[in-house]
């Protein structure tokens, strides 16, 4: 045990000391943060999302659908969850909902000129009004053209607009987490392979070999040392983007804690196993830059995963740090529990056992 102590406290001093690389491993992403943040961090570009719950399955209904669909105005998405649909729409996620009621076709087939127009129920997202507007005003003309041309000018159906208030997410909200998780990144699975091939290049392996000390003190050392380091970076990142930017954290600050120590040693798992490999640590960046380079910009730190191609989705899903960025953006911006990120946990609770596995197998002393 006091072997550990003195190797952490050693870690931390070798940290503080090299004030050049520890500088610059946090100013590089406070500068990204902050450039990205100022460009286009309140953007929020106006796109219309409609989803239609079809409730009624008639053919009057499916009409309906059809004559929504043909309009080029709107992205259409068809389902048949509207607490699903609504619960999408209070997260910012899309502007308008339209829900066709049971007894729709029936009412329209049965009814008669004289009849009152028949109510359509329209949820729209109240934060995002210019786009929502937009959507109701394409939705209510759309329905209104069909219905006049059905009764001679006398509108048979109409909309009864319902607002509901979204999280206000911009940018620079979905930014932050991301540049978090890249920082984790960079730091434990670039850092520790460097580190590791320099030392064992210089013998002070080997030295540390020839005394008492246990590879697993060697180990937990090195952890608890770099979760010490990345959590006092997260902060400084946290609270600059706060100030300048006013990003709050929705969620537990106890999840948040819990998927940066997780997200740590699933990636310093990665960085002994590039350690364990390189020869010399001329030889183990250029590895580490080859396996976190296409995680920066395949990860979700920079846009969201759901814009990659299709066939990249399979490859992307396995990936350590896009389910670290995931489970961050959805903790600090939605205050979603961790209960309901077991996909985000079980993902890099795999890549951290079966990294830590395959690094000790391949890690050398000397």
């Amino acid at each position: 045990m006091r072997g550990y102590g003195q190797l952490t406290l050693a870690q931390l001093r070798i940290f503080a000391r090299n004030r050049q690389v520890l500088f610059f491993t946090l100013l590089f992403p406070l500068i990204l943060m902050i450039a990205l943040g100022s460009l286009v961090g309140s953007g929020s570009g106006i796109s219309i999302s409609l989803t239609i719950v079809n409730n009624d399955k008639t053919d009057a209904s499916e009409e309906l659908v059809a004559l929504l669909q043909e309009n080029e105005a709107v992205n259409v998405e068809v389902s048949d969850d509207l607490q699903g649909a609504l619960s999408r729409l209070e997260n910012g996620e899309g502007e308008i909902v339209l829900e066709i009621p049971k007894d729709y076709g029936e009412t329209i087939t049965a009814r008669t000129e004289n009849d009152p127009a028949y109510s359509i129920p329209v949820y729209y997202n109240e934060t995002n009004l210019a786009a929502s507007e937009l959507g109701l005003t394409v939705v209510s003309a759309a329905l209104d053209t069909w219905s006049k041309k059905m009764t001679n000018y006398n509108p048979i159906v109409e909309i009864d607009s319902k607002g509901v208030r979204a999280l206000e997410i911009e940018y620079i909200d979905f930014l932050v987490p991301g540049i978090v998780a890249m920082m984790i990144m960079s730091n434990n699975m670039n850092g520790v392979a460097g580190q590791i091939s320099a030392w064992r290049e210089r013998g002070i392996l080997r030295r540390m070999q020839g005394t008492r000390l246990k590879a697993s003190t060697f180990i937990a050392a090195q952890i608890t040392a770099r979760l010490v380091l990345n959590g006092l970076q997260a902060l400084i990142v946290l609270l600059v983007a706060s100030f300048i930017f006013g990003v709050s954290v929705n969620g537990s600050w106890l999840s948040l804690i819990g998927f940066v120590i997780l997200g740590t040693l699933a990636f310093m798992s990665i960085g002994f196993i590039i350690a364990g490999i390189a020869k010399n640590p001329e030889s183990a960046g250029p590895i580490a830059g080859f396996a976190s380079f296409p995680m920066l910009f395949l990860g979700g730190v920079f846009f969201p995963i759901s814009n990659m191609p299709e066939f990249l989705q399979p490859f992307v899903k396995i990936l350590p740090i896009a389910h670290l960025s995931t489970a961050l953006r959805e903790t600090m911006n939605v205050g979603t529990p961790i209960t309901a990120l077991w996909l985000e946990v079980l993902v890099l609770g795999l890549w951290l056992v079966g990294g830590f596995f395959i690094a000790s197998r391949t890690f050398k002393w000397e």
